[in-house]
């Protein structure tokens, strides 16, 4: 048996331990109580309201996909690295992204419920249960990322008898598909959820000043749907195309450096024996997530993304023994092996910063909170503060490990390092999937009226979920960097190779043309965060004024006397929502085209690295500063600094309100944002090539 062969065997054995977990674990979590009557109508509705977006959110995603099926099909008549093949891996990334979004949000709307029902019996079970539904989407995603490659590698090749060389080119296709999902799954369900956020508190805690999950209020089953479409689905379809993107764009790099004259060479399959052999550590590692007699929710979770590293590094170690020669070109595999260990090291690197500046345990939160005391404006002040320190870290740790990993194995090291960073995906996603059950079963225990009890539990929970969505958000975005500069690297390759530069084939910057690039690049992720934040903005102003007329025309609300009208709320956030996301999202998709047709192509590679340059920046800023504004709220919530209620809550709400539509929306959709820049770069070139 070829080496090819083999590595694909193991990734289809590591999607199917993948994906077997997963149905086991939705089936542990399907076979918990959901609790009393009150409870089961209140999950019911959020997950009436969270497949009613789903459903038509994909309906318009589908259109476009459509459309661009159809183009990438009849490309094939002007170029071969197009047609059929390309395709039908463009579709197949597509439909696979979006299934995955849509069962982990599915379960995760059937987790919350019974999570707020196991709380009653304390803070262990109710973490292990809300976990357990978290590792469904995390697990699909790594399963169905690891199928989608394999699979259609294997068809490819084996069955359809295509080379090597044309498939991995053809994985572009697949790449690009995940993409177009995640960018609209990200945008809509951003809107959506922080549109809605903003009804809740604006109108509910400030003017009535009631809480944010009070029944007595009307946007509170809009506010937890959105937390399932934007944080659970939203991230599940971001973090698969970050998944699968880096994976495809490694093996991309692999083959065009070192198997061209050997086909069936290991350097391209590389990535995926890492990605698929880290997907089962992921599994052994969530048995690794409990929590201690301390009570540190955080450190359990800390605790299984260690040990999904160590065992994933000790078999990867064996695994390139067994099936790597001693140098890949002039590269000794020792080195290779280095840049995989960088690779996770950075992941835990950037998990630790995020965390430092978005959980309230550390000073920068604190800062936030106590600027409250003083009002409105100062939170908003050092909020900003915090929020563009925020990179200064990540970036360096980033640079240091691209700049370590060229020194071990060149473009290909840097392609190792992003693959194995991404390895971790199933572990992290399940981390991150675990806040939205988590807020969603604080908001069905208090809409119940449970016990107090129930709430000591689950209040520290959605705690700690804040900060591991920001944690997650921030792997996500710094992952996203180390695979456009992957792309990139491909880009240049390509474009090196061809003779559509002309004369111009370098990034000189004493070249006007890479100037005009690198600034509209530069742009791009600050006009495309602008009108994110703009969609918030209008939506939730929408919000804001629906739930004002309810209470101004449903007499006895506040009493509760009168039962809101939920349904309105659902609806009017899920419309807008949805028609605001196609403008910002068609940006990617045209502005490398344009470029490329008014200036060329070395304008165009120039206006990629721009973007991925301040995009990552942005984000980072945008995640992490967000989280610290929320946390900083949460803070006084706890009861510091005047606790509920206070002049400095009602600053630290204001400046929770800014920052939602940062780090929930604007913030992650720029990482899709980035590489589908890239992806559609390479793919221009490949046309003209």
């Amino acid at each position: 048996m070829d080496v090819a062969k083999a590595i694909l065997l193991i990734a289809f054995g590591s999607s199917l331990v993948s994906i077997i977990y997963a149905v086991i674990s939705a089936y542990l979590v399907m076979s918990k109580e959901e609790g009393t009557q009150r409870m089961k109508d209140i999950a019911k509705a959020i997950q009436e309201g969270a497949y009613a977006f789903l459903a038509r959110e994909y309906r318009y995603i589908a259109i476009v996909a459509i459309v661009i099926f159809a183009i990438l099909w009849a490309l094939g008549s002007v170029s071969s690295h197009f047609g059929l093949l390309t395709a039908m891996g463009y579709l197949l990334g597509a439909f696979l992204s979006g299934l995955a979004g849509f069962i982990g949000m599915v379960v995760s709307v059937k987790s919350n419920v019974r999570t707020a029902n196991i709380a009653k019996e304390g803070l262990k079970k109710a973490l292990r249960l809300s976990f357990t539904g978290a590792s469904v989407t995390g697990f699909l995603v790594t399963g169905f990322g690891l199928l989608a490659i394999a699979g259609f590698y294997y068809i490819s090749v084996y069955l359809l008898g295509n080379s090597v060389d044309h498939t991995i080119k053809a994985l572009i296709g697949l790449a690009f598909g995940t993409s177009l999902i995640s960018v609209f799954a990200r945008l809509g369900g951003g809107i959506y959820t922080k549109a809605a956020d903003v009804g809740a508190d604006l109108v509910g805690k400030v003017e009535a000043g009631i809480p944010e999950d009070d029944p007595r209020n009307p946007a509170v089953i809009a506010d937890n749907v959105g937390d399932n479409v934007g944080d659970c689905a939203g991230m599940a379809a971001d973090v698969f195309e970050t998944f699968t993107v880096t994976t495809v764009a490694a093996m991309i790099l692999g083959h065009s450096l070192f198997d061209p004259k050997n086909l069936m060479g290991i350097a391209g399959m590389l990535p995926l024996l890492i990605v698929s052999i880290a997907s089962v550590a992921g599994i052994i590692g969530t048995f690794f997530v409990n929590v201690g007699k301390s009570g540190n929710i955080m450190g359990a979770f800390y605790k299984g993304l260690v040990a999904t590293a160590i065992i994933s590094l000790i078999a990867i170690w064996f695994a390139m023994n067994s099936f790597i020669p001693q140098t890949i070109g002039q590269y000794p595999t020792i080195n290779i092996f280095i840049t995989s260990v960088l690779g996770m090291i950075l992941t835990g690197l950037i998990m630790v910063i995020t965390e430092y500046y978005t959980s309230y345990s550390f000073k920068p939160v604190k800062s936030i909170a106590k600027s409250s005391v003083t009002g409105h404006a100062t939170n908003i002040i050092q909020g900003m503060s915090v929020m563009y320190k925020a990179p200064a870290l990540p970036a360096i740790v980033i640079a240091l490990t691209t700049y370590f990993a060229f020194q071990l194995a060149g473009l290909y090291g840097i392609g190792i390092a992003a693959a194995s960073m991404l390895s971790l995906t199933g572990i992290i996603i399940s981390i991150d999937s675990y806040g939205p059950i988590t807020d969603n079963a604080g908001g069905i225990a208090e809409m119940a009226e449970l016990d107090e009890s129930v709430r000591k539990v689950t209040d520290p929970l959605d705690a700690v979920g804040n900060t591991t969505k920001a944690v997650t958000k921030g792997f996500a975005i710094g992952s996203a960097a180390l695979a456009a500069l992957v792309l990139f690297a491909e880009y240049t390759r390509v474009l090196s190779s061809s003779n559509i530069g002309g004369h111009l084939t370098s990034f000189d910057l004493s070249n006007p043309y890479v100037i005009v690039g690198l600034l509209l690049g530069g742009l791009l992720p600050f006009y495309f965060g602008a009108m994110s934040m703009e969609a918030v903005g209008q939506t939730g102003g929408l919000m804001v004024e629906e739930v004002r007329r309810q209470f101004r025309e449903i007499k006895g609300i506040l009493e509760g006397k009168a039962k809101p009208d939920y349904a309105a709320c659902v609806d009017i956030v899920t419309k807008a929502s949805i028609k605001k996301m196609v403008a910002p999202g068609l940006i990617p998709l045209l502005a490398p085209i344009i470029v490329y047709f008014l200036f060329g192509p070395v304008t165009l590679g120039a206006m990629s690295i721009g973007s991925i340059v301040t995009g990552f920046f942005l984000a980072v800023s945008m995640t992490s500063g967000g989280g610290a504004w929320d946390n900083a709220k949460k803070y006084i919530e706890d009861g510091n600094l005047g606790g509920k209620g206070s002049e400095a809550h009602k600053a630290a709400v204001t400046g929770d309100t800014v920052g939602d539509p940062l780090k929930d929306t604007a913030g992650p959709a720029i990482n899709p944002m980035i590489k589908i820049i890239n992806i559609v770069a390479i793919l221009i070139v490949l046309i003209f090539a």
